[in-house]
């Protein structure tokens, strides 16, 4: 597999690449930001219990009333998807905008699926330490992109930031598929007076369902029955619908704050590790389960003489972990990599890795 795509400058190829691409067997998965944790019984038991009911068409009923009471809106303002990267494949055929823009560097699925139903997008690049500056934004825009917490920088932006994008006559979509992972909740999920506002969120990350495909969107009402308007039928899996009901109760909200707090104190470890590295940058404040690291150009490269180092995810692969490259992100090049947060020693590891590769 070729691992040296050309930086995202519109290429499909580069647009479509994502974590998942740069694992392979044996290696420590430091490149995918899904959470790996024993499945809790609140959740296992529904979807194992789901299984009975496959011969049935999928009902979203249930699920949209768990969402609902979740976050104090009706349930006609709620809509399962098969993942947030579904949602935006909805947006991108339901609407139509005359100028969309997204706000790099981000997930590049917003991107991908609006290029494919034939919109031209505008890019908004924000600089380093890549926080939301509303006065970048056109003000022709009638539909926005944006994610909160940010991947890949894991920057949180202030939610107040956000929420000043909305406007009458524009579409606001927040991709908040790692909000659970702030310690301090800065969701616009239950905003409803926000004009325009879609709110993606995601339950691959927390609960490790990325092979289950399961999220969902709120909005207005006329707006989430448009969605559903060019969505296929049965969309939403029997299994993943159970667990959107599962991973709303108060015993999940519960565990979701005991992780972002469990979270907070691998992060730190982390950040505390990656200062003793020498030629090796947090490129943003990190708020989320990851970090986006920058590495020097005048970082050590061994000997005088040395053959000239592989790049840096290369030079991690060879001793064993897998990360996410960033040069496939508009608005980064090969120096940027992004790394997932895992335990204490994973990490130690990681960074015994990387100060020798940094050094070869």
């Amino acid at each position: 597999m070729d691992r040296h795509v050309g930086a995202a400058s519109g290429e499909p190829e580069a647009l479509r690449w994502h974590g998942d691409r740069e694992l392979e067997p044996g290696l420590v998965d430091l490149a995918v930001n899904v959470r790996r944790a024993p499945m809790p019984p609140w959740l296992a038991e529904p979807l194992a219990a789901s299984l009975a009911d496959l011969a049935a068409y999928p009902d979203d009923r249930a699920a949209r009333a768990a969402l609902a009471r979740r976050h104090g809106r009706p349930p006609d303002e709620t809509l399962p998807v098969a993942g947030a990267a579904q949602a935006f494949v909805l947006l991108a055929r339901a609407l139509r905008p005359r100028l969309a823009v997204v706000v790099h560097p981000q997930f590049t699925e917003p991107e991908a699926a609006l290029r494919a139903a034939g919109h031209d997008v505008h890019r908004v690049v924000l600089p380093p330490p890549y926080r939301l500056d509303p006065a970048l934004i056109p003000d022709a825009a009638d539909l926005v992109v944006v994610g909160n917490p940010t991947n890949p920088t894991s920057v949180a932006h202030d939610p107040a930031v956000v929420a000043s994008l909305a406007r009458p006559g524009r579409v606001l979509v927040v991709d908040e598929a790692f909000a659970d992972t702030l310690v301090q909740p800065w969701s616009l999920a239950h905003r409803r007076d926000l004009p325009g506002l879609v709110v993606l969120r995601s339950l691959t990350k927390t609960w490790g369902l990325a092979g289950l495909r399961v999220g969902y969107l709120l909005a207005d009402a006329d707006l989430v029955a448009r969605l559903a308007g060019v969505a296929p039928l049965w969309p939403v899996s029997t299994p993943a619908l159970a667990a959107i009901v599962a991973c709303s109760s108060p015993q999940a909200l519960a565990a979701e704050r005991d992780f972002a707090t469990a979270l907070a104190a691998d992060r730190a470890h982390l950040v505390a590790g990656l200062a003793a590295v020498p030629g090796v940058t947090l490129a943003a404040e990190p708020a989320s389960s990851f970090v986006l690291l920058r590495v020097s150009p005048d970082a050590p490269r061994g000997s005088p003489g040395a053959p000239v180092r592989p790049p840096v995810p290369e030079g991690l692969r060879q001793r064993g972990f897998a990360v996410r490259r960033g040069d496939t992100f508009p608005g980064l090049g090969p120096e940027f990599v992004r790394v997932a947060i895992r335990d204490p020693a994973t990490t130690d590891a990681f960074l015994r890795a990387l100060t020798e590769t940094l050094r070869s």
